[in-house]
């Protein structure tokens, strides 16, 4: 049996609302959502509104969910009505509150163990997603991803959970048939038209055209609406193979090995050309300025576009 009341705590919205939709399918089919469902944002519902909601019999469905999203103030001005319904919610009636803290230590939070449950949203590290995409798409898909690929797609696609699911879902479609989602159906689907596009950039810069470099970065923005999540990805994956290759033509390993090795898919002379310009050292200093570029972006210092522009500039002049 589902509990009657939830708490789902988070300060990453866009996790929160994905736990959010998770939860939704579990206690509503799509179908009853028109009379089953009150969604309503804290701070334009009173709470009167909320408990009548909750007591309301339900139609066409067994029970009746309420939601109230950033429900931290609301909570707070309305404990003492809402500590009374903890005590004895309705049967028929299911409570979610998203909330950003939750304080462990209130009357609320100690007689929601008995009435209901606390689920708490936070953003994994980067060394766990792997297996929590793996899972997602066996949970959700039937599909195996297969451990590079996993790797593949957080480099391209960035470490946002719900972002990553939403990637997934595309793959799972892509691969059709196929039970297990490979580096190869991401490249595909994904990665080809963001690390041409990188190649391409790249490529300008080493034929000294500043301004097309520039010209096509831009042009990467405006084609693409995830590229402020995936460009420093996309450019760090093809800087990356260019270190390894560059290690291996180093030690005598022929091109055509690095060709089928790295799976280039084609401008196999332009990505030869572009190593020969290149000592290991500037491309291990490339790959440090995009990690500082890739935090710079993720901590609110600078934009994505402004960055990689600085970026581009930056490579032009070494």
């Amino acid at each position: 049996m589902d509990e009657l009341i939830y708490i789902i705590a988070g300060k990453e919205d866009s996790l929160v609302n994905a736990h959010c939709r998770e939860l939704l399918d579990k206690l509503l089919e799509p179908s009853q959502r028109a009379t089953g469902l009150f969604d309503a944002e804290a701070a334009s519902v009173p709470v009167s509104d909320v408990l009548d909601e909750l007591r309301t019999s339900p139609f066409l469905t067994d029970k009746r969910v309420v939601l109230v999203k950033g429900a931290d103030s609301f909570i707070s001005d309305n404990r003492p009505l809402l500590e009374k319904y903890f005590d004895n919610p309705c049967p028929t009636g299911r409570l979610i509150f998203t909330v950003r803290t939750w304080a462990a230590q209130t009357k609320l939070a100690k007689k929601l163990v008995k009435a209901g449950k606390l689920i708490k949203v936070t953003q994994p590290k980067r060394s766990e997603l792997p297996h929590r995409l793996i899972k997602y798409a066996g949970d959700a898909h039937d599909k195996k991803l297969a451990k590079d690929a996993a790797a593949l797609l957080i480099e391209l696609t960035g470490d946002e959970l719900p972002r990553l699911y939403s990637e997934i879902d595309k793959l799972a479609l892509f691969a059709d048939t196929e039970k297990v989602i490979t580096t190869k159906h991401i490249e595909s689907l994904i990665g080809h038209n963001r690390l041409f596009n990188a190649f391409a950039v790249i490529d300008a810069i080493i034929a000294g055209n500043v301004g097309m470099a520039v010209e096509r970065l831009r042009g990467m923005f405006a084609q693409d609406k995830s590229a402020e999540f995936s460009v420093v990805g996309a450019f760090a994956y093809h800087f990356r193979r260019m270190f390894n290759a560059k290690v291996l033509l180093k030690k005598g390993v022929r091109q055509k090995d690095i060709t089928d090795k790295f799976r280039l898919w084609s401008h196999k002379d332009k990505f030869f050309a572009q190593l020969r310009q290149m000592s290991l050292k500037q491309i291990g200093g490339h790959l440090q300025q995009l990690a500082e570029t890739d935090y710079a972006i993720k901590t609110g210092q600078t934009k994505a576009p402004v960055a990689m522009e600085q970026f581009v500039l930056k490579l032009s002049t070494r």
